[in-house]
């Protein structure tokens, strides 16, 4: 006889928009096991509490009557103890201040509640007799049931719904605060009764989707590399390039980031965060790494196609991983449809070029040893794109508007500084080659595991490195050698330094999260043991301009979760966008 004897959820905090799907494992008639779908299922919620706004998987005990007199939204007012509230008032105060300048702007209400500092959690900003019985509007569906009355079902006291008979099941806005019960029964084709006992799950209490503040574009226009005007020569079209870490699930592990809710880091829900964050900024095209082959193929690609993105993918070589071929990350890029079109595809192995290079300059004898330092599984995604959008001016009637981006994802490990320097250099010279094939604008984008000032850095944004450069002291292959073939002619400038050139009114509050030193942003990546910057976004200089920049996150409002990643942001890295407009060119 067919019996169930397990079922288990991978996360038992369920999440709003996060699909549930329990693993159930079978005893099939031969006795022999297996996880085929044939058991029946059925989810029910239970009656709804309000929750904690800090804590979204505790229940609430008290609410800030602040927030309630200032219409703020009564979700972020609930709060599960004294020292939750007080703990979070440093941003919490922020809703009140925010809410008394739209007040004092209307003129239309006192401001009592908001004038002063926050003393203690009795000082009448706090209501701490919310219980879980406490009827209140903002907590009910009104009159009529949240599901039919036809399906309730009363155990013990607990009134339960019926919501679904499905092996999935993705919770909704109305499920915030119910507890969700998962039965699974083997049943009987022909007489329909249930054979053996139900198995039934009971997850905690539903949370929201955390909902970070959306990062605003800021214009940089009008400004040229040397932070002077430009002269006004203007072209139609521009077009946005984001360039995002991701961070892979075989990555996102609970030892390296014990500070993230294990929910938060689950991949369920970090590629729905991730996804929305994405899809978010209508980027024209998205460059992003460390995607899993399963979840390129299986997730980002179909999602991302609803969208109207066309993809392309390059998996990292496999010579020194060991896991499943699966879970081999690579780098995706992506490209609107309707603005852009594929017009060639250019692969770069950096392992290939670490055999062409041992074959040519070292001994046989020491062959081995260079290949084992070399070899690190590394490429580049190199893709030419045709605009559809228009960028023709009097000098260029009818040319066509071509744009080159590369993506990748350099090597990691800080005690090989000279294979870092190795792989840039090499990404350059190809990137050279084109460019000399076709009068082309040019975008680098990726995680470069190179802080700023760092070799690999001064390559990209000086053409060049010093030669003086410690960096170029451990060399043991001699690959480096001599310095002055360290160079490239590409005109590349980080985008991101718009922020920090002169002249720019009225941003000084983008350019503090700038380091002055090195006109890039103080941190690109911030875990609990590291911040810095390693990604950038580089672009021709003579073709393109910056228009606009996404701005930075502040350091502090992150570490209120510790670090990246947290249950708002689902990588330990920021996402980096670019505005660009196409230059007229100027004949030669």
């Amino acid at each position: 006889m067919l019996s169930v004897l397990r079922v288990h959820l991978p996360s038992d905090i369920p999440i709003v928009g996060c699909e549930l799907v329990p693993y159930v494992l079978l005893r099939r008639p031969d006795k022999s096991h297996g996880s085929d779908d044939v058991p029946e299922y059925r989810i029910q919620s239970d009656r709804k509490v309000a929750i904690c706004s800090v804590h979204p998987s505790e229940q609430a005990t008290l609410q800030c009557l602040g927030c309630v007199k200032a219409k703020i939204p009564v979700a972020k007012s609930y709060h599960c103890s004294p020292k939750c509230f007080s703990d979070a008032w440093q941003h919490h105060r922020v809703l009140h201040e925010r809410a008394a300048s739209a007040v004092n702007e209307n003129g239309n209400e006192d401001d009592e509640m908001f004038g002063g500092r926050y003393n203690n959690a009795a000082a009448g900003a706090v209501n701490a007799t919310l219980t879980t019985s406490q009827p209140s509007t903002n907590l009910t569906n009104g009159a009529a049931p949240l599901y039919p009355a036809a399906v309730a079902q009363r155990n013990g006291g607990e009134t339960w719904f019926e919501v679904g008979r499905s092996k999935t099941y993705t919770p909704t806005a109305d499920d915030i605060g119910h507890v969700l019960k998962f039965e699974c029964a083997v049943v009987d084709a022909e007489t329909k009764l249930t054979v053996g006992h139900v198995n039934t799950l009971l997850t905690s209490r539903v949370i929201p989707a955390p909902s970070p503040t959306p990062r605003k574009l800021i214009p940089v226009s009008g400004v040229d590399v040397q932070g002077h005007m430009e002269d006004g020569r203007i072209s139609s079209g521009t077009f946005t390039v984001l360039s995002y870490n991701i961070l892979s699930d075989a990555s996102a592990t609970n030892e390296l980031y014990s500070y993230c809710p294990s929910w938060a880091l689950s991949w369920p829900y970090r590629r729905q965060n991730l996804l929305r964050e994405i899809v978010g900024y209508r980027a024209d095209i998205v460059c992003l790494q460390e995607v899993q082959s399963d979840h390129f193929e299986e997730f980002f690609s179909p999602e991302l196609d609803k969208h109207g993105y066309q993809a392309l993918f390059k998996r990292k070589t496999s010579e020194v991983f060991s896991g499943s071929a699966q879970t081999i990350d690579g780098c995706a890029t992506f490209f609107r449809r309707d603005r852009f079109s594929h017009v060639k595809k250019y692969e770069v192995e950096f392992n290939k070029a670490a055999q062409s290079l041992t074959d040519a300059l070292v001994p046989s004898a020491q062959k081995k040893t260079a290949l084992n330092r070399l070899v690190k599984d590394n490429v580049a995604l190199i893709v030419v794109l045709e605009a559809k959008f228009s960028n023709q001016g009097v000098d260029n009637p009818g040319k066509r508007q071509l744009v080159c981006v590369a993506n990748t994802h350099v090597n990691v490990h800080q005690d090989l500084k000279d294979v870092k320097l190795w792989q840039v250099h090499t990404l350059l010279k190809g990137l050279e080659k084109i460019a000399a094939s076709a009068d082309i604008p040019m975008l680098v984008c990726g995680d470069f595991n190179s802080v700023p000032g760092s070799a690999p850095h001064a390559l990209l944004a000086m053409g060049k490195v010093d030669p003086m450069s410690s960096e170029l002291a451990v060399d043991p292959l001699g690959i480096l050698r001599p310095a002055t073939k360290l160079t490239h002619a590409l005109p590349l400038v980080s985008a991101y330094s718009s922020f920090a050139r002169v002249g720019l009114g009225g941003l000084e509050q983008h350019r503090r999260r700038m380091d002055p030193a090195t006109n890039e942003p103080l941190f690109t990546n911030c875990t609990r043991d590291f911040i810095g910057t390693l990604d950038y976004i580089f672009y021709s200089a003579d073709s393109l301009t910056v228009e606009s920049l996404l701005e930075l996150l502040d350091e502090d409002s992150l570490r209120k979760d510790t670090a990246l990643p947290s249950p708002e942001w689902s990588s330990d890295h920021i996402a980096l966008l670019a505005e660009f407009r196409c230059k007229a060119r100027i004949r030669r």
